[in-house]
C-alpha cells in the first residue's frame, strides 16, 4: 500500500504474499492508486519541483531551488517534490523555512525510505510506476531543474501527456537552467522536428526555458490563476478534487495522437 504520514494505515509485517502472488500485487497496486489520488486531492495550489538527487546543497542549482521553494511558499503555494535529496531537498527546505506546505511523494527502497528532513507531509509508494503517475498529476505547475535520467523521464512523460491531451496546456512546464535545457531543445527542433518530422511545431512550445526566478514566479502565478478561474466556471469550486484528478489521469487521449 501507499503509506502516508497523514494516515494511521500501515502495511507492516511480512510482504511475502505480495511478492509472490499476482492477485495480491493487483490489490496492492489498486491500494496505491486510491491512496495516492486521495492524498493529491488534499493538496491545494501545488507546484512540483523536479531535479537531480545528486546535486550538493551548496551548489548553484540547489541554492536556486531553495530560493524558489521559499518564494512559492511565501505566495501560498504548496511545494511538492519526490521527497529525496539534492534539488528536491532544496525545494522542500525553502518551503519549510518559509513556513509553507512542503510535500514529498516518496519511493520505498529495499532497506529504507529516502525522505529528506524538510517534508511536512508525505506519502510513499512500493511501486515506482504508481509514484510516477502521482507525480504526473501532483500539481498545477511543474518546474524542472537539471537532473539525470529520472528528471528527463518525468519531463518527457509530462510533455507526452500534453501532446496526447491528457494534461491541459494551461499547466506551466518550466525548464530552469538554460545551459542544461537549451541543447536538448535545439536537438528536438533540428532532429525531431526539422529532420525526421516526428513531432509538430506546436509540440515544442509547451515549455519555457529560463534562468530567471522572477519569470518562473510570474509564469506559475499566471498559469495557476487561469486554471483556478476555469475550474470555478466549470465546477463552482476553486481546488481540484481527488475524483477530478483521477478523471484527468484516465481521460481518453486526443484523437490526433496514437
Amino acid at each position: 500500500m501507499a503509506r502516508s504520514s497523514d494516515s494511521a494505515g500501515s502495511e507492516g509485517g511480512n510482504h511475502s504474499e505480495f511478492d509472490t502472488t499476482p492477485s495480491w500485487r493487483i490489490f496492492r497496486i489498486m491500494s496505491e492508486f486510491v491512496s495516492g489520488f486521495t492524498f493529491l486531492g488534499n493538496i491545494e495550489h501545488s507546484v512540483t519541483i523536479f531535479g537531480s538527487a545528486r546535486m550538493p546543497q551548496n551548489g548553484p542549482y540547489c541554492k536556486q531551488a531553495y530560493e524558489l521553494g521559499r518564494r512559492l511558499a511565501q505566495r501560498g503555494f504548496t511545494v511538492v517534490t519526490g521527497g529525496g535529496p539534492g534539488v528536491m531537498q532544496a525545494g522542500n527546505h525553502g518551503a519549510w523555512d518559509a513556513g509553507g506546505n512542503s510535500v514529498g511523494i516518496n519511493i520505498e527502497l529495499p532497506h529504507e525510505q529516502r525522505i529528506n528532513p524538510y517534508v511536512r507531509r508525505s506519502i510513499s509508494f512500493h511501486y515506482f510506476f504508481s509514484r510516477k503517475v502521482m507525480l504526473d498529476f501532483s500539481a498545477e505547475a511543474y518546474i524542472f531543474f537539471p537532473g539525470g535520467f529520472g528528471t528527463l523521464d518525468e519531463f518527457f512523460e509530462l510533455i507526452t501527456l500534453v501532446q496526447t491531451g491528457k494534461l491541459d496546456t494551461t499547466v506551466p512546464i518550466i525548464l530552469f537552467g538554460r545551459s542544461f535545457w537549451e541543447p536538448l531543445a535545439d536537438w528536438m527542433r533540428t532532429v525531431m522536428l526539422e529532420g525526421l518530422h516526428t513531432v509538430a511545431a506546436h509540440d515544442l512550445t509547451v515549455w519555457t526555458i529560463t534562468d530567471d526566478l522572477d519569470e518562473v514566479m510570474e509564469i506559475v502565478e499566471s498559469g495557476i490563476l487561469t486554471q483556478t478561474q476555469q475550474r470555478l466556471e466549470r465546477t463552482g469550486h476553486e481546488h481540484p478534487t481527488p475524483d477530478e484528478k483521477l478523471q484527468k489521469a484516465t481521460r481518453p487521449m486526443a484523437g490526433t495522437e496514437q
